[in-house]
Formats: structure tokens, C-alpha cells, sequence
């Protein structure tokens, strides 16, 4: 798998982001993919569950927030970080299309990236896109259960696939499935038994951390490639 380096331009005085793109032969679907809030695009669980959904035949652009981009140590706020998502966005159609691909597009991204995302995508929806897949959403800061973050979620209308894992200290497993059910058909929730925020799994679980990632990416690429296109 390479992955090509790609700049995702801004308007005005917004400095452009950094992006890396992978396309495996014969893609199913392009995900646009955010990292979270503790690390990069280069971090080792997303090279990792990019290599994973090369195998599936999915194509992804992962990029940079401003301060990552930056090498900043605190997350943007959303007044920020929204507005890079749809830059992201944009990006990811013009390649779609300058490219001839002609994928359907996902958006979405771990932790941070995806909750962001999901705030973009309630605040006006995001064009061409056919859903969302969040890995691992912060439904929550970790001792401090609650489900604030998820309100904004009731506003979207496209699907969405929420992968958790079920000992996500960020997302306490029975109040994430509450909001889910709470979403409705549109929304569908994937739990990977004893995986963490991080998708890390303990031993005496039968399985290691790479097992776990393929089933992510074997899980999002089949519930991709069952959505309808979009219209513009």
C-alpha cells in the first residue's frame, strides 16, 4: 500500500492541510478519514486500519486539523476545526471526480475527527456525502458519563455507523447504545467485545489488536458498499 501525499487547499488566509491518499485497484467507496485529538494521520492505528480497508478495497484521504498540521499540543475548537472538515470535504470530491474515481464518499474519523465531523454535518449537511462512520466516538470525557456531545446527532439524516468497543471509557457502553437506538434506522452500532478507546483488546480475549482492526474495516467497507449513492 502507498500512500500518495496530497495538500488540501483553504480560502483566503487558511493555510493548506496536509493529506494522504490510498487506492487500491477496483475501490468500492472513498472515506474521508479525521484523526482524533492524541495523534496525527501517521499515528499506527491509522496506518493500520487504512492498510486494513486497502485489503477491503475502500479509499481513504486521511488528513490534518490546523493545530496537528501545525504541531500545536491542543485540539482546535470547532469554530476551527468545522470548518476544516468541510475543506477535507471539498477536497475529497474534487479528487473523487479529477480523478475519475467516482466512488461513493464516506466521512467520519477516530474519536475527535468523527465528532467533529458529525458537528459539521448537523450544522448543514455536507454535499455528496452517503454517510458517516465514526471509530471509536467520545461520546463523553473519561469518569464523566454523560451523553451532551450526542445531541447534536438527532439533526442528521444521513446514516451513520458507530464502531465501539466495549470498554471504551469514552463512550460507557450502555449509554451508547441508548443514543443509538435512540437514532433510529438511520443509525447502526458495531461493538467490538473488550476492545478500548483505542481498540485495544486483552489477551484473554481470544484476539490481538490487529484482529480487531481488520473486523473494523471488514465492518465499515460491507456497510459502505450497502448505502445508496447520493445526489448533489
Amino acid at each position: 500500500m502507498t500512500a500518495e501525499s496530497v495538500s488540501i487547499e483553504g480560502a483566503g488566509e487558511a493555510g493548506a492541510l496536509p493529506g494522504l491518499l490510498t487506492v487500491p485497484e477496483r475501490p468500492r467507496a472513498l472515506y474521508l478519514l479525521a484523526h482524533g485529538a492524541g495523534a496525527g494521520m501517521r499515528h499506527a492505528f491509522m496506518e493500520s486500519l487504512c492498510a486494513a480497508l486497502f485489503a477491503e478495497r475502500i479509499a481513504v484521504l486521511r488528513w490534518e486539523f490546523p493545530w496537528m498540521a501545525a504541531g500545536g499540543r491542543r485540539p482546535d475548537r470547532p469554530a476551527v476545526a468545522v470548518p476544516a472538515v468541510r475543506r477535507a470535504v471539498d477536497a475529497a470530491r474534487a479528487l473523487n471526480a479529477g480523478r475519475g474515481l467516482d466512488l461513493p464518499l464516506f466521512v467520519g474519523g477516530k474519536s475527535f475527527g468523527g465528532r467533529m465531523t458529525s458537528t459539521a454535518e448537523s450544522e448543514e449537511a455536507l454535499p455528496g456525502v452517503s454517510g458517516l462512520v465514526f471509530v471509536g466516538f467520545p461520546l463523553h470525557p473519561a469518569g464523566k458519563p454523560d451523553v451532551r456531545r450526542a445531541e447534536h446527532l438527532s439533526g442528521i439524516t444521513r446514516p451513520m455507523l458507530f464502531m465501539q468497543g466495549t470498554r471504551d471509557k469514552l463512550a460507557e457502553l450502555d449509554l451508547m447504545q441508548a443514543v443509538v437506538g435512540d437514532l433510529g434506522p438511520a443509525a447502526t452500532l458495531h461493538l467490538e467485545d473488550d476492545a478500548d478507546h483505542g481498540f485495544h483488546v486483552r489477551k484473554r480475549s481470544g484476539r490481538d489488536d490487529e484482529q480487531v482492526v481488520r473486523s473494523l474495516a471488514e465492518t465499515a467497507a460491507r456497510w459502505m458498499v450497502d448505502r445508496d449513492r447520493p445526489g448533489d
